[in-house]
């Protein structure tokens, strides 16, 4: 492998348990081939480990393993079986859930998503784009799958230098893909959908929605219906509302497979429907929010902090005393801190007075590597009006 030499700072920042390293603290050599593997030492020639290799991005190494590590096929095959036992232990009861969750399973740059029997990709970075074939023979070898896909249809590549691109890999995978979640069978169109089909992340908060929600539910940003179908399964009223008109047809068909009659859904602007039944005297017993990632980059972070503060002041003038708000955010640069403080003002401005029922994260198969802040993503509140 090639030795590349980084600086005191890096070496300190891998020390502190953090496998990235930038390539302002690269010293040398320049000349590296993009994707591949290098052995990277301090300045002292104190081996830091086996890194993947990026020419365009800020993130110009990424940590593979703390030795000098012959990274192929069998390597991939050991760090997925690794991946696969933990799930064993973490998740039940569906056959759809995330099998590889980057920097956390330590295959950084890298998603893999299970439905069922077909695989989703997502090789996040040039080191993971390079191994593409080689994680594919191992997902061949350990689960022999139906299909195995590509979502590599997202914006982060462009920083690495990588094209958008969708398709199947290896197999033929039926659209959409079946199965089951928490005791619902769904539906999910893994080309088409966002993410790699469906909210995987949000899967044990369905469960703790339907522990606190009772009554008419309003459901906000539903994409497929994971809220709206786990609490009308549970018995209530729920209006489901999002702006495409693709996920809400696909949300109906999830209903329809489940024979749920009890959810109405409406194609709306959000922010639009909340101001207009605000206006109009509505009032609901639990709103979920579940809105897009405001925050993509820091530089949105202001902005971002308003748009969630409205939405949320908006759905809090919904509630009447003992009303449940449900509200998420999937912006990392946003943390939980901020969106505690946030709410807070946002009840504020609606005159309402807010306990806390829980704070939740992303469900166990997306794991939050401590030292890798990262990795946890995914806010949860669950807030009751008193």
């Amino acid at each position: 492998m090639t030795e590349v030499k980084v600086a005191h700072r890096a070496a300190e920042r891998v020390a502190s348990g953090h496998p990235w390293i930038y390539a302002s603290d690269v010293i040398g050599p320049r000349e590296i081939a993009p994707g591949s593997v290098v052995r990277v030492v301090d300045p002292q020639r104190k081996m830091l480990g086996s890194f993947h290799y990026s020419s365009k991005s800020q993130i110009a190494l990424r940590q593979l393993s703390s030795g000098a590590e012959t990274v192929d096929a069998a390597f991939f095959r050991s760090r997925l079986e690794q991946a696969e036992a933990f799930r064993r232990e973490v998740v039940s009861n569906t056959s759809a859930y995330r099998l590889v969750h980057g920097e956390a399973d330590l295959l950084p740059a890298l998603v893999v998503d299970r439905y069922q029997d077909c695989f989703v990709l997502q090789t996040l970075s040039q080191g993971m784009e390079a191994a593409k074939s080689q994680i594919g023979e191992a997902l061949q070898t350990l689960f022999s799958p139906v299909a195995i896909l590509e979502r590599n249809d997202t914006a982060v590549r462009a920083r690495e230098g990588l094209e958008a691109v969708a398709g199947v890999l290896r197999g033929e995978a039926p659209d959409p893909v079946e199965f089951q979640m928490n005791g619902l069978r769904w539906g999910a169109r893994l080309l088409s959908g966002q993410k790699t089909g469906v909210f995987l992340d949000q899967r044990e908060n369905y469960l703790a929605a339907r522990r606190f929600a009772r009554g008419s539910v309003l459901d906000c940003f539903t994409y497929t219906g994971g809220f709206a179908l786990h609490l009308a399964a549970a018995g209530l009223g729920v209006e489901a509302v999002d702006s495409s008109a693709e996920a809400l047809e696909t949300a109906r068909q999830n209903a329809a497979r489940n024979g749920l009659a009890g959810v109405e859904f409406r194609q709306a602007d959000v922010f639009e429907l909340l101001a207009g039944y605000g206006a109009a005297g509505r009032r609901f017993d639990a709103v979920i929010l579940d809105p897009p990632a405001f925050a993509r980059s820091r530089s949105h972070l202001e902005a971002a902090c308003r748009h969630y503060q409205e939405l949320n002041r908006r759905a809090l003038r919904l509630l009447e005393r003992g009303g449940v708000l449900l509200t998420c955010s999937c912006s990392h640069h946003l943390s939980e801190a901020q969106l505690l403080e946030l709410v807070a003002q946002a009840a504020l401005d609606a005159g309402r007075r807010l306990r806390v029922l829980e704070r939740r994260t992303q469900s166990l198969d997306h794991p939050i590597l401590l030292t890798v802040p990262e990795t946890h993503y995914l806010k949860c509140l669950i807030l009751q009006v008193v």
